[in-house]
């Protein structure tokens, strides 16, 4: 009988120990975790590129041609509709019109103003009249500002795997 309560002891001590939570060591990883959401694939914001170097590297692109990077910017707009894409600023008042890889996760639609890091295949499209009109729509434009949009327009492109999200 005392083995078994010995080994009753033991097992109840090992349960207490893997049953207790993670608990952060400090507060600034506790502010870390609580300060960020990821959405599609896990990034981090190891590694990125500054918005004015990823204009630099949008401007060095030719029509059909695509690099695989990683960037961070402030999110100027997010569809409102569904949070299916955000544009977000580069340096000189351009923005990327970012979309998310095979339509599997969509952002939060209230993150206008924040810092996102985005990582992906950036490219240079030409947006139709019909897509422009259709992105001013979801963005909450008004019929008169949509009716305006009378030409396509060579825009930069991104194909996000992954958002992370700084609160």
């Amino acid at each position: 009988m005392k083995r078994f309560n010995i080994l009753l002891v033991l097992f109840l001590a090992v349960t207490a120990a893997f049953g207790q939570e993670n608990v952060p060591q400090d507060e600034t990883e506790s502010a870390i975790q609580v300060q960020q959401a990821i959405f599609g694939a896990a990034t981090t914001e190891e590694g990125s590129l500054g918005n004015s170097e990823m204009l630099e590297r949008y401007q060095g692109l030719s029509q059909n041609d695509s690099i695989s990077v990683k960037f961070k910017g402030t999110v100027q707009e997010v569809c409102q509709a569904k949070g299916c894409w955000m544009k977000v600023a580069l340096a000189d008042g351009q923005n990327v019109m970012v979309r998310f890889k095979d339509y599997a996760f969509f952002v939060p639609k209230d993150i206008a103003g924040k810092e996102v890091v985005v990582q992906g295949l950036a490219y240079t499209d030409v947006l139709s009249v019909e897509n422009r009109r259709h992105y001013a729509k979801d963005a909450g434009k008004s019929d008169k500002e949509i009716e305006a949009i009378q030409e396509p327009q060579k825009t930069f492109g991104f194909r996000a795997d992954g958002v992370l999200v700084k609160e």
